[in-house]
């Protein structure tokens, strides 16, 4: 779904962009990486496919850097989600945006639920759908997001696409794509 919103929605596969992805997808870091070349930085805390090794609580580029940031299924692993949201938001131009997605488990909660005491993975999976996330975010995921800045789009990109591509690409048909926008 990422890439057909990039090719129909952006103009990231046209222009030459300074690209942060944090904890890159395998199947995007080859195929982004000859677009953009050197200006696409693959940044991970621990993967060796990254380039960069980062914590996203404290990332280590100048303010402004970045037009596009990807950051997909993080923020449920990171003690604190809101400091991690705030880098993304410091390190994008004014006019950049940011894709961060995150597991949604339905029926949505209303309101994100961590629970810093709950540690063993078993709980934790129990508690938050996996055994290394730690908190299952809520229909306020969006909120979360624009506390710190961001304009954020809740993006159902999936309903313009005819059926038949929805299902040739299984494409999942209740996850919006959470578009973010620094102004």
């Amino acid at each position: 779904m990422m890439w057909l919103f990039l090719k129909n929605e952006t103009s990231f596969f046209k222009d030459k962009l300074d690209v942060l992805h944090i904890a890159p997808e395998i199947c995007f870091i080859e195929r982004f990486e000859k677009i953009h070349q050197e200006k696409y930085i693959t940044a991970d805390i621990e993967s060796p496919l990254a380039k960069v090794k980062l914590d996203v609580h404290n990332i280590p580029f100048e303010k402004a850097k970045f037009d596009v940031v990807f950051c997909n299924h993080v923020m449920e692993h990171v003690e604190d989600d809101y400091k991690a949201m705030s880098e993304i938001y410091r390190v994008l131009k004014a006019g950049g945006f940011a894709i961060l997605q995150v597991p949604l488990f339905y029926p949505l909660l209303d309101n994100t639920y961590e629970d810093s005491s709950i540690t063993s993975p078993t709980a934790r999976e129990r508690a938050f759908g996996q055994s290394d996330h730690v908190r299952m975010y809520g229909k306020d995921y969006a909120d979360r997001l624009r506390s710190v800045g961001f304009k954020v789009d809740e993006n159902r990109y999936f309903e313009k696409l005819p059926i038949e591509e929805v299902k040739r690409y299984a494409l999942p048909m209740d996850e919006p794509v959470f578009y973010c926008r620094k102004e």
